[in-house]
């Protein structure tokens, strides 16, 4: 009770300390979060001329992006995609908004028409576009499908930035003129022409090791030409791989295994708690099901031709006769017996003609199909009708087709037997015969295909194979993940190198890496990699193992560069050839005492040469090379007279013009002005973007908000 009364006399202390002790913490966590990433940079991704990228939209397109390109495309190769149409539609959208650009109903309209134009969704009885038709299809998704009706709206929204871009493209072309004054400039840089006689004293005279270049005037020259050596920040770092491979005695267990499903044996069935005989892949006769229970790769039925043969075994399989086994072979990572299982004539290539008619969920349908399955089916067996009475109207009903590709060529297709088609179009093509016609349904649609050529058949066959991948064993792996282990402990007291020499390990070095680069030469895609050697927590000489496909890496980080210039040792290889340059031209103008040619020529011991034909549009010198600041100095010269010392690229020089040879008066200049007009126009779509982006204010948070 006493201890109660005395905390109750000082409750206003207590609370005194409380409130402090309160205040310090969310102090401290202000301070803590100065510098920090606020809450908005973590849900930007970036910000373009004062438009935000959020965190969310940048998220959700590249979710669909990575949907649409499939395992062909890493993550981060979509991100960077993604990134780089976020850039530009916010930097053309700025023009945009500046010059009040937008596309209204009318101009949206013809785009649609244009691009939905040959639809025949959207055409009438004469063939036309028909503008009801469009909008009863619009209203229609509106409907029925709340989220085939936004497709549709991003569809529209696409057609109209580019409708934009390509209007505002064509407004600065036409911004663009070349003036008589300028017809007449470049009429002079390709008429005007001068002989000269020059000698050449080249840098490769003077030993590069006699011109002595310091770090500092190194230094020196990067801070003269800042631009030209701008870096990102990157990080230098270096790895061990250890590859969890099978081993040789590995090999020989598949090889045996192999070996062993050849031939007929004996197998403890656990359901019948007895042996039972198990027929070998040599008798049976249901080769796929044989093939699917022992084989890593599942049985292929297709007929194929000798090429499509693994080159390794390709002359033995093709020549077995049916019912013969070759192997074990070893083939892209796998140990293989192959049997003949039947022989066929098959001709190699087919040429046919056919119209596609779509459906609603087909493969690569169009946005404006609107028909479905049953009415595809409907209207494929109409033409059908139509084409077996009158072959002659099959390309005048091309314009039902949806295959715009073929279409310009009659509806007409040649294509390989080996070839990617779908396989029922295939199968048609190859094993029917010349004239045969029919609707055949695939994952694109209805076709309706008649074939008119095949070349002479050949033999093909069909060949199954057990296939068993190349991997290591258990105890394969648990020795690379001790040797991974061991290493990984004995760098801990000991330098990285001299343990990889000692333990014979090779040492791989990855210098520049950037913060949102994916790949590590020799790994592959390492994103885990990157992030450690960027984060705030790696310090230089950290070690860290890294799971990696089939095995691991142990990598240090050797160094981090902040952004800015290129330090010295960095830019030495550019720089250092430029320097050293300068200093040879300087050491061979205090040695030349000669005023001509002749005496220049004997004293550096080389001869006085000859060109001609020389102008400025193409400054280049026979024999010497391109040389623009000697080539200018000597149009600045008469005829006869001799120029003083000129520094080029390649060497000093002393140059004499031997003949001038003014360009042709023209009466007009027209033809001139016009090519350099359309040169101005010629680098408007290459350089005009990568202008607004260099002068555009880009904020790039990806890393920050590790979308990456």
């Amino acid at each position: 009770m006493a201890v109660l009364n005395k905390i109750r006399q000082r409750s206003l202390i207590l609370i005194i300390i409380i409130a402090l002790a309160l205040f310090a913490f969310v102090l401290d966590g202000v301070i803590k979060n100065i510098g920090s990433p606020s809450a908005k940079s973590q849900n930007t991704v970036g910000v373009i001329n004062g438009k935000d990228i959020t965190r969310e939209d940048f998220l959700q397109k590249v979710e669909a992006a990575q949907r649409q390109a499939g395992p062909s495309a890493t993550s981060n190769q979509v991100m960077n995609s993604i990134w780089e149409q976020e850039v530009r539609q916010a930097i053309l959208e700025t023009q945009f908004e500046k010059l009040g650009m937008t596309v209204e109903k009318d101009q949206m309209r013809d785009v649609l028409k244009t691009t939905l134009g040959s639809s025949p969704e959207f055409l009438n009885e004469a063939g036309l576009f028909d503008e009801n038709k469009l909008n009863e299809y619009i209203a229609n998704l509106k409907e029925t499908s709340s989220e085939a009706y936004q497709s549709w709206i991003n569809y529209e929204k696409t057609l109209a930035l580019s409708a934009l871009q390509q209007n505002y493209f064509n407004m600065v072309k036409a911004g663009l003129t070349g003036t008589l004054a300028e017809g007449e400039l470049e009429h002079k840089l390709e008429g005007n022409k001068i002989d000269i006689k020059f000698v050449q004293v080249p840098y490769s005279s003077i030993p590069d090791s006699t011109v002595v270049v310091s770090k500092s005037e190194i230094s020196d020259y990067i801070k003269k030409h800042e631009k030209q050596y701008e870096v990102e920040a990157s990080t230098d770092i270096k790895y061990v791989e250890f590859k969890e491979e099978a081993s040789v005695e590995d090999e020989k267990v598949i090889k045996d295994e192999l070996q062993t499903l050849l031939k007929d044996r004996q197998e403890y069935n656990e359901g019948l708690k007895a042996n039972e005989n198990v027929i070998g892949f040599l008798k049976t006769t249901d080769n796929e099901d044989y093939i699917n229970s022992h084989s890593d790769i599942k049985f292929d039925d297709r007929f194929v031709f000798k090429s499509a043969l693994p080159s390794v075994a390709a002359d033995s399989i093709f020549n077995l006769s049916e019912g013969q086994v070759y192997g074990p072979y070893k083939d892209n990572g796998y140990y293989k017996i192959s049997k003949l299982i039947a022989v066929k004539q098959v001709s190699d290539s087919a040429k046919v003609r056919h119209i596609l008619i779509p459906f609603v969920g087909a493969t690569r349908v169009d946005p404006s199909v609107t028909k479905t399955d049953e009415q595809a089916k409907a209207t494929a067996d109409s033409i059908y009708n139509i084409i077996k009475s009158d072959r002659s109207k099959f390309v005048d009903l091309l314009d039902l087709s949806s295959d715009k590709v073929s279409n310009e060529e009659e509806g007409v297709i040649k294509f390989s037997y080996m070839d990617s088609f779908a396989p029922e179009f295939k199968d048609f093509s190859f094993n029917n015969k010349k004239g045969d016609l029919q609707v055949v349904k695939t994952s694109f649609g209805y076709h309706i295909i008649e074939i008119l050529s095949q070349t002479e058949a050949k033999k093909a066959v069909q060949v199954g194979t057990i296939a068993r991948k190349v991997e290591p064993s258990e105890s394969t792996v648990d020795k690379v993940f001790r040797d991974a282990s061991n290493f990984e402990i004995a760098i801990g007291n000991e330098d990285f190198e001299t343990v990889a020499t000692e333990s014979k390990y090779v040492v791989r070095p990855v210098n520049g890496i950037k913060v949102l680069d994916e790949n590590i030469p020799g790994i592959g895609s390492q994103r885990p990699i990157v992030r450690w050697a960027f984060g705030d927590e790696a310090k230089i000489g950290d070690v860290k193992r890294f799971n990696i496909p089939n095995g691991y890496a142990i990598v240090q980080l050797v160094a981090k560069h902040e952004k800015g210039l290129m330090s010295a040792d960095e830019a030495t290889p550019t720089v250092l050839p430029i320097i050293r340059n300068e200093k040879k031209a300087e050491i061979i103008r205090n040695r030349v005492k000669a005023t001509n040619l002749e005496a220049l020529a004997s004293a550096e011991h080389t001869t006085v040469r000859t060109a001609s034909a020389i102008n400025m549009k193409s400054p280049t010198i026979s024999g010497a090379g391109r040389e623009p600041l000697v080539v200018g100095a000597a149009f600045g010269l008469k005829k006869d007279q001799t120029s003083k010392l000129i520094d080029g690229t390649f060497g000093v020089y002393m140059v004499q013009v031997t003949k001038v040879e003014p360009a042709v008066k023209l009466d007009s200049y027209q033809a001139a002005a016009n090519r350099v007009e359309q040169q101005k126009v010629n680098v408007v779509s290459s350089n005009l973007y990568n202008a607004l982006k260099e002068a555009a204010d880009i904020e790039d948070n990806r890393a920050k908000t590790q979308v990456q």
